[in-house]
């Protein structure tokens, strides 16, 4: 039996070499129509809209906050990978760090209101509020000086959670913000 060749890129630049300008743009419309995924990152690549956040941030909440009443589940997966596709779609340094803020203040919303428990949300939690941190510092503006601020919630939110959630965020606060802020 003849095995068949991993597609990759390459197959498919060489087939988009063959397009005319009207062909790429039929694509482009075709693959807009063909999933809300594709919708968002259109939009975040060309700016087009009042906040190209916006579809990020509704992944983010509905994962990291779901509505325990209607049975849906938490996915600390499909959360980080909303980052990761605007991340690919446009990647702007201060879009990333207000995602990760987000999913921050959202995660930590919800183990308080449900008094959630579980050792692998809390140590995503942390994994996440690290980069937040890296990020906002990073942006040394206004907006992240606010995105600081905002993470200093985060940290004051989380002083009753168990697995030494607390303790890690205090550690990596002092780390990344200096006391003269």
């Amino acid at each position: 039996m003849k095995k068949t060749a991993k597609r990759s890129w390459a197959d498919i630049k060489g087939q988009l070499s063959t397009f005319d300008r009207a062909g790429l743009l039929g694509l482009v419309q075709d693959l807009y129509a063909a999933s809300k995924d594709s919708q968002a990152f259109l939009h975040a690549r060309f700016g087009i809209g009042d906040d190209v956040l916006k579809p990020y941030k509704s992944i983010i909440d509905r994962c990291v906050w779901p509505d325990v009443f209607k049975n849906q589940a938490i996915s600390v997966s499909k959360a980080k990978k909303a980052i990761s596709d605007y991340r690919k779609a446009i990647g702007r340094p201060e879009g990333l760090a207000e995602l990760m803020v987000f999913y921050c203040e959202r995660a930590t919303g919800f183990c308080n209101d449900v008094g959630m428990e579980n050792d692998v949300f809390f140590a995503a939690l942390v994994r996440m509020y690290e980069q937040a941190l890296q990020s906002a510092v990073a942006l040394s503006n206004d907006a992240g000086h606010s995105l600081v601020a905002r993470l200093d919630e985060v940290r004051r939110a989380s002083s009753n959670f168990g697995y030494g959630v607390s303790d890690d965020m205090n550690i990596l606060f002092a780390e990344y913000v200096p006391d003269d802020r």
